[in-house]
């Protein structure tokens, strides 16, 4: 007999348990059955993450003197701190405590009570085999460094590294392109207040940029993180801008002299122009420019310096000869707000984008309403100066469709009320809204679709199929036709245009996969970043010290989007604010004896946790950055790396309950293996 005393807690889960597993029968039999291997006392309770539930576990532990507990409900991942924390407020180690999931994977994955029930009665008898050969464990401290890396400056970066720093910490905010605002700073309107986008992102923006708490590195990129929560260490490159910063002035001069003119195809989407020396956008932070090689004439045939001849600064601004920077320095903690890319409609044919000139994307519309884009804020056709007379927006393109992304891109319905406001607004022309479900939730949202309803604009449901400039019925030449199914009325119509407005939706940055291995964090099979839990910690990740924010976890608006950013600030100044982090002790520990130094480990750890030490030749294991995921204990040959609570001999005890009963419930009869004569 078992000559540890343990305790086993069996939870109704309201009716998510209770409904599919007979609880009482099975608290009983844990009771009687399971009396042998240690159990000395088995309760069920209808929530035993509750409060009173809780106590129950905390009162037997002081009162039967438990010194083990298992607890039968719903997923470790949501509540295997709540029962730790019951065992360490009576006393006992947390760590001696295990859970067992009879929701998610009994409950919840069968139909079959008589089975569920069974089942779950295994997995408590594996959970308590299992149980007995835990140890007590400490966790380990580790300090938090106090200044925060934030990749990323659109506007869920930006208020993140703005929360942080008016507190009173420092941040170094690295952004890819030459000033911070990302997507927002080429939007004109916001919905549903139509407020201009550049008058509410500006002084945030030069808030950032003059913060004493904030080192804006712009034009750089993260090149390698090293380390562990509290104490990593970061590696970025600053791009060559070949200006030299501590002498320009943003006067302009260069820009304005530079002979080189080229479209256009970030900032303004194609629309317009740039020179080869350049600064996105006239309320760009920082204020310098950038020189593009690639079609500087400089750079491409070794003559022309217009750029560095007009320079009033003395001494002269530009610097050809400028190279490359690598910076490293130290942060405690990290929070991702890379962004999202818009899709390209050119993958969807059929509604000819690129190949007709009037079908514009979402992107280009936004830029033809700023008043800083290419038109000047004129709703124009391609030719730059007719103004349509009629306009079809389609919702939905590259979102809500298997062959693209099936996710819905959250602004899609809102961006193409605002655009269809802008155009009957600015034009007068009649306006077609196509789209597969109106989605106006949020504060406002509904009350601005029925503004637009009010304002005349025709709502069509039903998914385009076509855009075509083919004329078949008199009457539409130089047009552009939409071919759609009116799902209200039930028939297929030809819908005549002047302009078509592509409503692109919203996808994971192109770079995610790399960017998530550079931190150490996954992506969903769609791309975008994996949050700890998608409900009660969206701004966590896995990867402990590492956070996430805005649209590169998900398609977001502006308002969610900020809030993310202030809501991952606030974890971070929590940490910082403790100055030590307290990390479950659950790691991966290499047996020096056993490691042959196949380093077949080596590439496999999610988390970067393992070195090689080559003057030992064999692999040793960063407790602080491992995540305990067990990967390297799977792909060891040699059996040389062991999990801590998830030792060979901690799983073996646990399939042997497992396997106890048979699927009746029965006792199973086991069988000792057969002695060979010798």
């Amino acid at each position: 007999m078992s000559e540890e005393r343990i305790g086993v807690y069996v939870c109704h889960c309201g009716s998510n348990i209770s409904d599919m597993v007979d609880v009482e029968h099975v608290s009983a039999w844990a009771g009687e059955d399971l009396a042998e291997d240690g159990v000395v006392v088995s309760r069920d309770y209808q929530f035993m993450c509750s409060s009173l539930g809780q106590e129950l576990i905390e009162d037997d532990i002081k009162e039967k003197g438990l010194n083990r507990v298992v607890v039968a409900a719903c997923s470790p991942h949501l509540h295997e701190e709540t029962f730790r924390g019951a065992c360490d407020r009576a006393g006992l180690n947390p760590f001696l405590c295990e859970m067992v999931s009879i929701r998610e994977q009994v409950s919840w994955v069968h139909t079959d009570r008589d089975i569920a029930t069974a089942k779950a009665k295994a997995m408590i008898a594996g959970g308590v085999e299992r149980v007995i050969l835990h140890e007590p464990l400490e966790p380990l401290i580790v300090p938090i460094h106090p200044a925060t890396l934030v990749v990323g400056a659109g506007i869920a970066g930006i208020q993140a590294a703005l929360e942080i720093a008016d507190s009173g910490h420092h941040v170094y905010l690295v952004e890819r392109d030459s000033s911070i605002g990302g997507h927002m700073a080429q939007f004109d309107k916001t919905f549903p207040t139509l407020d201009c986008s550049a008058c509410i992102l500006t002084p945030k923006m030069v808030s950032a940029g003059n913060h004493a708490n904030i080192t804006l590195m712009t034009w750089s990129e993260v090149e390698q993180v090293d380390g562990y929560v509290g104490n990593f260490t970061v590696t970025v490159r600053k791009r060559a801008r070949y200006i030299n910063e501590d002498v320009c002035t943003g006067c302009g001069i260069c820009i304005e002299k530079c002979p080189k003119s080229i479209v256009d195809d970030e900032f303004e989407a194609g629309l317009g122009f740039r020179k080869a020396i350049y600064r996105s956008f006239p309320q760009a932070v920082p204020k310098y420019p950038v020189i593009d090689t690639e079609n500087c004439i400089y750079f491409q045939r070794g003559k022309c310096k217009a750029c560095q001849i007009f320079c009033p600064t003395q001494p002269n601004s530009i610097d050809f000869e400028q190279q490359d920077e690598v910076v490293q320095f130290e942060v405690g903690n990290i929070i991702l707000a890379t962004g999202f890319d818009l899709f390209d409609c050119r993958r969807i044919p059929q509604y000819g984008y690129g190949r007709l000139a009037n079908v514009f994307t979402s992107m280009e519309f936004e830029r033809l309403c700023n008043a800083a884009g290419p038109t000047e804020g004129k709703v124009v056709m391609r030719d730059g100066v007719t103004p349509p007379k009629s306009v079809g927006i389609i919702h939905c393109v590259g979102s809500r469709d298997k062959h693209y992304n099936e996710h819905c891109s959250v602004i899609c319905c809102m961006q193409s009320l605002k655009f269809a406001h802008l155009v009957k607004e600015r034009t007068g022309a009649e306006v077609y809204n196509f789209y597969i479900d109106m989605r106006t939730a949020f504060k406002d949202y509904d009350e601005f679709y029925q503004k637009i309803l009010g304002e005349g604009v025709h709502f069509v449901r039903g998914k385009v199929a076509e855009v075509t400039d083919a004329a078949r019925l008199p009457g539409e030449d130089d047009k552009l036709i939409v071919q759609v199914e009116d799902t209200f009325i039930g028939n297929q119509r030809r819908i005549l245009l002047d302009m078509v407005v592509l409503s692109a939706g919203l996808e994971p940055r192109h770079d995610s996969a790399e960017t998530g291995h550079t931190f150490g964090i996954s992506c969903s099979s769609n791309g975008w970043f994996i949050e700890k839990h998608p409900k009660l910690d969206p701004v966590s990740t896995m990867t402990e010290g590492v956070f996430i924010a805005g649209a590169c976890q998900g398609p977001k608006d502006i308002p969610a989007s900020v809030v993310q950013g202030a809501a991952a600030s606030a974890r971070v100044l929590a940490r910082i604010n403790q100055g030590q982090l307290a990390l479950e002790p659950v790691r991966a520990s290499v047996i020096e004896e056993l490691c042959s130094g196949c380093r077949i480990c080596n590439t496999m750890c999610p988390y970067n946790a393992i070195l090689f030490l080559e003057d030992r030749m064999v692999t040793e294991i960063n407790p602080a950055l491992c995540q305990g995921c067990g990967t390297c204990v799977a792909a060891c040959p040699s059996g040389a790396i062991t999990g801590t609570q998830f030792s060979n001999e901690q799983v073996m005890a646990q399939i042997e309950g497992l396997l106890m009963l048979d699927f009746e419930g029965t006792p199973v009869v086991r069988l000792e293996p057969e002695l060979v004569p010798a």
